[in-house]
Parts: structure tokens; C-alpha cells; sequence
């Protein structure tokens, strides 16, 4: 199932509801693939189980983790990858309910169905109880959710993660199951607005999903490496972009760069939900292990599937050293779109008013877009010009000195966007290891040569992150693909804001 998601902009608010469970007659879905995707005794699966946990028995545990993203295949090839994510959770933690959520490999819906008629599923290790007054709450929130016997009967993505969690937690929680069986962005949105509420410290997401089906094992590396890459930003557009350069460039065998795409993207969609201004903690995507069935002794090379894994949980966000208010954001748009309008009429820029924290002396980038093309961008960096003053130069030397374009006329004004960047302050890195893409920009300078991208450039283009140093490095530094290797290196931040 391939996602046709394109640019998703959210900004909701919601409030968590609870239902009281309610007493009903016992309906155990039994297990559909014990026996063939994992062991079907207790004794076996036990066994299997011992041998991936002990691989990270020393790994880092954490009791803030809200969300996995883990693979469904047969266990002999992605159990351990599996194992990976689920053995950062401290087994002592306990969660009001687990989300099971994953792909339909039986029907398509246009929907989501989720399980109100089981009130158990049953594994090899025993029987785990399904949350079924949520069931039955989410199927009434809206028309996307609903129920279809043939989307759980004998689907496996779900069912396969459930002995890891019974394996795991000293105190296994109720499930909610949820099969996403469609792939339409609007639906998809929907879905993450319904099930924000849901996605708290109380309760742990499983998301699950196989990556890159069926290229040779190193078109799988390059395939599945760029959209870990663009899953750890947490940016959804940037997703989308990678996904479809994936598809565009028609790699022998490749027929889904993840089949849980549908899955997660909602989890991604979910994470840009904001329900409440006090927040101070940001989503961080931890990639954790990646092999491809063509690791496993049991795969060959020629024709592999792909398994990633990965932990969310909350960051606390870092005090920001500079901040604009909204009505100061309209003040240096102003300011740029009247300096504009002044040159192109040969008149003098007339008098705004400004605030103290307009005075601070922080880098800027004006950028100008016509008709959603790049008209002009120009920027400086350096903390020697007051803001105001900047903004005002840089909207002049954007819209009349970008030698990339010819001059703008005042019958254009009309249709340029103005977009405006102020930059936190330089900081040098030993490493581009160091460098967070889709969150920071990039400047890099060797010798007389030096070039930057700023933050937004990640989220419009489909490169990794390898490829965006390689092209700051060839395209604006003039240093050669490699360049950016051996050359100083800084980040920055971006305030980023537009007209409109």
C-alpha cells in the first residue's frame, strides 16, 4: 500500500474522553500465525524470545517511551529488530493500554477497523485482554473507524508483537486493535486527530511495520536508510518526499518502501498535533536497529524485505534563547514588504515603530517566492546588525541583488510571498554526526569558500541527510561534492514565518 500524503500542515486542540468498561460475553480471537510466522508452544516462543532479549539485556531502558515502530515478519528474520525497541522498555513500567496499530494485508477500507467484537486475543503465552469500551468509543467517534471481521481474522501484523509485550512487561496491559486499511492523506489526518487524545504517558503505541519489499540487498540499505533517515526527523513532508523519490527512480523489485507507511504516518501526523500551549516537551524519534532479511540465515541476497526499528518518546525542549511574538513577526514583515514596495516605486520607505527586541543583532534570511517558485532569497549571518535593520537590507538585496534572478518590478508585488528566517546564533560542530537534519541549517566554510541551507530546505527536497551536505558543499560552498569532510561546520536554528 503505498501513502499519497503531500504537504499536512495541524494546529488542533482536543480533550481525552474515558469510557467505563462494561461486561460482556468472552470472544478470544485466536492466534492465526503461531506456528508459522512464530513458535506456536509456549515452551518455543519462550526459548526464541530468551535469545533476542539477551542481545540488550545492557541496553539503555527508559520509562518515558510512548510509541515503537517494529517490524512483523517471521521472527527467524526481524524478531531480534524487533526485540530492540521493546527491550528499551523498562519492563517494571506499566501503561493503562497498548495501540496496536498496523497495516491491512487482507482488504482495503478507506477506513480504519478497529476490533469491538474480541474481547481476548489468545498467543502461545497465554491471553491478553482487549480494552473493548475504547473499541467500542473509537468505532463511534467517527465514520473512519469501524469493524471488519475480515481485517483482523487472520491478519498477522498485530498478533506477531504481542508475545514480545507479554514477554517483556512484568504487567501486561489491555490492547486497543487497530488495523489502518487505507492510504488517503485526509483519512489519514482524521484518524491522528481521533487518536491524539490517546497518545500520553498512560499509554504505549505499536506501531508495525516491514520496510523496503523485494530490491536486491543493497537497493534495500539505500532505500530503507533514507526513510529511517526521514522518519527520525519527525518531519511528515520530508516523509513524503523520500518516499516518493523512492518511487521515481524505479528500483528493480522494489513494490512498497514500508507497508505500515499507512500506520506510520499516523503516528507521525499525531506527534504534529498540539493540544495544549504549555507543553514544554518536543517528540524525539530514536532510530534503534536495522537488518534486512537478507542478514538472516534463512533470506537470500537477490530478493529482501527490510526491518527498522525505532523508540518515540518526549524531550524536553531547550530554552530558546531568542524569541518573537507574533505581532513582532509582523513588524519585520512589514518592514521587508514596504522596503520592496519603496524601491520599486522610488519613494522613501515610510516610518515603522519597533521594539527593543527588534534591536537585537541576530542573522537573517529574506526569502521571496512567485507563484510558489523561488523568486529571490538572500541572508546574512553574524550578530554585528540590529534585526529590524537586517530584515530591511536582506528584503532589498533579495528582491534586487539575487544574481539568480532579474529584478523585481512593482507589477509583481501583487504575487510575491515574503518569508523571513532569523537565525539563532553559529554553532561550531566536530562532526557532521553532530548535525540534527530537518532541524537545524547547515553552514560550512573552507578556506575563501562558504555555503548554507537553511532548516526549511530539508523538508522541500527528497535527499538523506548525506546528500544534503553533498549538495550545500558542491551548489552554494564551491568545495566539491565531498567537501563539506573536511571543512568547518556549524548549525543554526531558524525562526521561520511568512506573509499569510
Amino acid at each position: 500500500m503505498c501513502c499519497r500524503i503531500n504537504t499536512l500542515s495541524l494546529l488542533i486542540t482536543l480533550t481525552p474522553t474515558n469510557t467505563p468498561g462494561t461486561m460482556e460475553e468472552k470472544n478470544t480471537r485466536k492466534a492465526a500465525v503461531a506456528g508459522q510466522f512464530y513458535p506456536a508452544t509456549r515452551e518455543e516462543a519462550t526459548h526464541e524470545l530468551d535469545g533476542y532479549f539477551s542481545t540488550f539485556k545492557d541496553c539503555d531502558k527508559r520509562d518515558d517511551i510512548q510509541a515503537v515502530i517494529v517490524p512483523h515478519a517471521g521472527w527467524v528474520f526481524s524478531g531480534e529488530v524487533a526485540a530492540s525497541a521493546f527491550a528499551r522498555i523498562k519492563p517494571e513500567r506499566t501503561y493503562d493500554r497498548v495501540f496496536l496499530i498496523g497495516p491491512s494485508h487482507q482488504v482495503y477500507l478507506n477506513a480504519a477497523s478497529v476490533d469491538t467484537a474480541s474481547t481476548h486475543y489468545s498467543t502461545p503465552l497465554g491471553e491478553v485482554e482487549v480494552d473493548t469500551a475504547l473499541c467500542q468509543q473509537l468505532a463511534q467517534d467517527t465514520q473512519l473507524f469501524k469493524y471488519d471481521k475480515k481485517a483482523h481474522l487472520h491478519e498477522h501484523c498485530l498478533e506477531v508483537e504481542l508475545p514480545f509485550l507479554q514477554y517483556h512487561l512484568k504487567k501486561m496491559p489491555p490492547i486497543v486493535p487497530v488495523i489502518i486499511a487505507t492510504d488517503e492523506p485526509d483519512a489519514l489526518v482524521k484518524l491522528a486527530m481521533t487518536l491524539r487524545p490517546y497518545f500520553n504517558e498512560h499509554n504505549l503505541w505499536v506501531i508495525s511495520s516491514d520496510f523496503s519489499h523485494y530490491p536486491d540487498y543493497e537497493d534495500a540499505c539505500k532505500v530503507d536508510t533514507r526513510t529511517a533517515e526521514a522518519i527520525a526527523s519527525g518531519n511528515v513532508q520530508m516523509l513524503a518526499n523520500i518516499i516518493d523519490r523512492n518511487e521515481r527512480e524505479h528500483i528493480k523489485g522494489l513494490s512498497t518502501c514500508a507497508c505500515g507507511l499507512s500506520a506510520i504516518f499516523t503516528l507521525m501526523l499525531t506527534t504534529h498535533i498540539d493540544t495544549t500551549t504549555k507543553n514544554d516537551a518536543t517528540t524525539k524519534v530514536e532510530h534503534i536497529m536495522y537488518r534486512n532479511s537478507g542478514d538472516s540465515p534463512f533470506g537470500e541476497k537477490q530478493r529482501v524485505v527490510g526491518y527498522h526499528s525505532f523508540i518515540v518518546y518526549p524531550e524536553k525542549r531547550q530554552p530558546q534563547a531568542f524569541a518573537l511574538t507574533r505581532d513582532e513577526m509582523g513588524t519585520l514583515l512589514q518592514i521587508a514588504r514596504e522596503r520592496i514596495t519603496s524601491d520599486c516605486n522610488r519613494q522613501p520607505m515610510p516610518h515603522i515603530d519597533i521594539t527593543d527586541n527588534l534591536t537585537k543583532k541576530l542573522g537573517a534570511f529574506v526569502t521571496l517566492h512567485k507563484n510558489d517558485q523561488l523568486r529571490g532569497c538572500i541572508g546574512h549571518f553574524g550578530e554585528d546588525v540590529p534585526l529590524y535593520q537586517i530584515v530591511e537590507e536582506m528584503a532589498h538585496a533579495a528582491a534586487f541583488e539575487d544574481p539568480r534572478f532579474p529584478k523585481v518590478t512593482a507589477d509583481e508585488l501583487e504575487d510575491i510571498i515574503i518569508e523571513i528566517s532569523v537565525l539563532t546564533p553559529l554553532k561550531r560542530i566536530e562532526s557532521a554526526d553532530e548535525f540534527i537534519y530537518g532541524k537545524q541549517g547547515i553552514y560550512m566554510r573552507k578556506g575563501y569558500h562558504s555555503g548554507t541551507f537553511l532548516p526549511q530546505v530539508a523538508h522541500e527536497v527528497d535527499w538523506t541527510k548525506e546528500e544534503f551536505l553533498g549538495h550545500c558543499a558542491r551548489d552554494k560552498a564551491g568545495i566539491g561534492w565531498n567537501g563539506w569532510r573536511d571543512a568547518e561546520l556549524y548549525t543554526y536554528e531558524a525562526i521561520l514565518f511568512e506573509e499569510g
